[in-house]
């Protein structure tokens, strides 16, 4: 297994934070897209990025082929830091990831106080289509440009696609192969964030997380597409803080 600490991004180390919020990017995405979230963010709460194998830092490193080994390979790196109360939040693929961490760290015995998954459809919902992964480079970047973000501007910068590609196929690969075990629910308590206009997941697609967890759920949305972080970030963030701290285990 590669060394843990290379998963994770402390862009605020805290030694004692009151939480821990540990975030999983989007498929091609990198830890930083949660850079701004250490500003943002009191300084009680610490956030901790995940940085998947095969880009920035991480770049010379093979891509993880399959959900599995992602999700076992991202509980164990987050092991050591499970000392003080924590939650996962993860958008897009990041959702999907964060589902399965919740499982093995559920089964470990040291479950979140809440996952909260953003702009992804239900782990359990109907896949259709062509795979993007099967695809030529310019027929999967067409695939993804309607998400909106990076996405869209990706194939206008040749030296960044360079580098983005492989990672943004494996990760579509990683995701378009993925098959949940039937009927798993987590215990975990979910919170669903989902854009208003998302071209990718419709809001029933995301109220559908309902049926992955046995807790307490909610579903809330934000005015636009698939990347609303961006433009909602302090709205997202004051809504995690709020249902956070009305957590019993966090007080």
């Amino acid at each position: 297994m590669l060394h843990s600490t290379r998963w994770l991004k402390r862009y605020r180390p805290s030694d004692v934070p009151r939480l821990r919020l540990f975030c999983l990017p989007h498929g091609g995405g990198t830890a930083a897209f949660f850079r701004s979230w250490a500003e943002a963010l009191p300084a009680e709460v610490e956030p901790v990025a995940v940085q998947y194998p095969g880009r920035q830092d991480r770049l010379a490193e093979s891509c993880v082929a399959d959900m599995d080994t992602l999700a076992d390979a991202v509980a164990e790196a987050l092991a050591p830091l499970l000392d003080t109360p924590f939650a996962l939040f993860g958008h897009s693929m990041g959702a999907t990831v964060g589902y399965e961490v919740t499982r093995r760290l559920e089964d470990r015995g040291t479950p979140p106080l809440r996952l909260f998954a953003s702009g992804q459809a239900t782990p359990f919902a109907e896949r259709t289509g062509r795979p993007l992964h099967h695809e030529d480079d310019a027929t999967m970047l067409a695939g993804v440009r309607g998400l909106g973000g990076a996405y869209e501007t990706l194939a206008d910068d040749p030296d960044l696609l360079e580098v983005v590609l492989p990672s943004l196929r494996a990760d579509l690969r990683l995701m378009e192969t993925y098959r949940p075990t039937p009927g798993a629910r987590i215990d975990t308590p979910v919170t669903v964030y989902a854009g208003e206009t998302d071209p990718g997941v419709t809001v029933a697609q995301a109220a559908a997380w309902r049926e992955a967890t046995t807790g307490d759920f909610a579903l809330r949305t934000f005015p636009g597409g698939h990347f609303f972080l961006t433009g909602q970030q302090q709205e997202v963030l004051a809504d995690i803080l709020s249902r956070v701290s009305a957590t019993r285990a966090f007080n």
